[in-house]
């Protein structure tokens, strides 16, 4: 099935050595961890672009002029965005109160999840579709590696310890209190630490790099 009205949403970084993936840098140095970086974020989108599922809309830090970017808006198909707000959560809050303003729902990732598959997205954007305000893909470090929305609210995004094992369930916690319809769907592990690099061992990353 496809949602052409809903919109898919990718968080990324520009791969700049010593930038990005920083808590990789100890096992990887901080080229290898930006290579890896530039890796998984093309996995990425090649993953969500090839599903053909929805619009797809690559949110960029730090500047959408940086070569990268621009390098990834001629090889796939999306619109390059600027992310904005003083921290992760307001970032993602904005994001998402711009893109549901012309689309009923969304689901947003980043590009550390390189298990993360078609079938994923699709059981976020029918869950959405199905009528829940908001849909979980947690990760198995205590964070969660997608979060869709058909409807906004800061409680989900301000003051939430982002990057410690308590996001999941600061967030799940959060849902309640709200009292909105949502699904937990299937759980993944991240690649953010050194200990995360033994998964890369169970998936090919698509790397298009040209």
């Amino acid at each position: 099935m496809k949602f052409p009205n809903a919109r898919i949403i990718v968080f990324a970084k520009a791969p700049v050595p010593g930038k990005c993936k920083t808590r990789l840098i100890p096992a990887l140095g901080s080229q290898g961890a930006a290579d890896l970086h530039t890796q998984l974020v093309h996995h990425t989108l090649n993953t969500v672009t090839s599903a053909k599922l929805s619009p797809v809309e690559l949110w960029c830090a730090y500047d959408t002029n940086h070569p990268f970017f621009i390098g990834c808006d001629k090889q796939y198909p999306l619109a390059v965005k600027q992310q904005y707000g003083r921290d992760l959560g307001e970032r993602m809050e904005n994001s998402f109160r711009e893109t549901l303003k012309t689309a009923p729902y969304a689901v947003l990732i980043g590009t550390d999840c390189p298990t993360l598959t078609k079938q994923d997205i699709n059981d976020t954007l029918q869950a959405l579709n199905d009528g829940s305000c908001c849909t979980l893909h947690p990760a198995n470090d205590g964070g969660y590696v997608a979060i869709g929305l058909s409807k906004v609210s800061s409680r989900l995004f301000s003051n939430i310890n982002w990057g410690q094992s308590s996001v999941y369930e600061e967030t799940r916690q959060r849902l309640e209190q709200l009292e909105w319809p949502w699904k937990k769907l299937a759980t993944h592990d991240d690649i953010d630490r050194p200990e995360d690099l033994k998964n890369l061992n169970t998936v090919k990353l698509s790397n298009n790099a040209t």
